[in-house]
């Protein structure tokens, strides 16, 4: 599918080497995801998605457990969920989720780095249309092939399984999640390097060389802001 998700993680994990903001970000959904329903992940869906992406971003578990902690105690600090839609150079197509105690401050945030960095806001709907929400799970040690047979035996419909570097990435409808993991499990694979329930692009489109430096920083902009979770767009880099 073309969006190389071990590459865009190491790239992820060398931006977040020796900084805090990663594990304050996941803390923070941990929390909102746990006080939304049960904080226990066997019986709260989301719950398990969510820790099962911090597992492979190495969070600590000091960092989950207090957050854990805190959606069982009495806190009621509120976080609204929020999705802007927008355009970077050369109508690239970006969505980025956020949580916030304070809407405007992050409106107000997300349109600036937009406008700073050759884009614009959309209105709602204007980019999501593009993109397909979808499971993402990668393992290494195994071939495509070797895959392909696990998740047939354990009788999992997946959209497409692919090389990619040194890992295998398996790409599913997002209610086959623990489906996959599972049948992976039951094969003695415990470690992923890529569990996560994302957004991808329908279609991916390339940019010119003297306009991708300007694309890097809005996203890296986009992702250093204290209130954005995620930024998905549509851009793919020629190697």
């Amino acid at each position: 599918m073309g969006r190389k998700w071990n590459n865009i993680k190491e790239k992820k994990a060398s931006k977040d080497a020796n900084t805090s903001r990663v594990y304050a970000k996941f803390g923070r959904e941990i929390y909102v995801v746990a006080k939304q329903g049960e904080p226990d992940p066997e019986s709260n869906r989301a719950l398990k998605v969510v820790l099962e992406r911090a597992k492979t971003y190495n969070v600590p578990k000091a960092i989950i457990d207090r957050a854990l902690e805190k959606a069982r105690g009495n806190s009621d600090e509120i976080y609204d969920e929020l999705r802007y839609e927008g355009f970077g150079p050369n109508g690239s197509m970006i969505i980025v989720d956020a949580l916030t105690n304070n809407v405007n401050r992050t409106a107000s945030e997300v349109r600036s780095t937009f406008s700073k960095n050759g884009g614009n806001l959309g209105v709602s709907g204007s980019v999501s249309y593009m993109f397909d929400q979808a499971a993402v799970i990668g393992v290494e040690g195994k071939t495509a092939d070797e895959v392909l047979e696990l998740m047939m035996e354990a009788d999992v419909d997946v959209r497409d399984i692919v090389e990619e570097d040194e890992a295998v990435i398996v790409y599913a409808e997002p209610d086959q999640f623990q489906a996959v993991q599972d049948a992976f499990k039951g094969a003695g694979v415990t470690e992923f390097t890529v569990a996560e329930i994302t957004m991808l692009a329908q279609n991916n489109v390339t940019i010119p060389e003297d306009v991708q430096a300007q694309f890097e920083k809005l996203i890296d902009t986009l992702e250093d802001l204290e209130d954005v979770q995620q930024v998905y767009h549509n851009v793919e880099f020629e190697d």
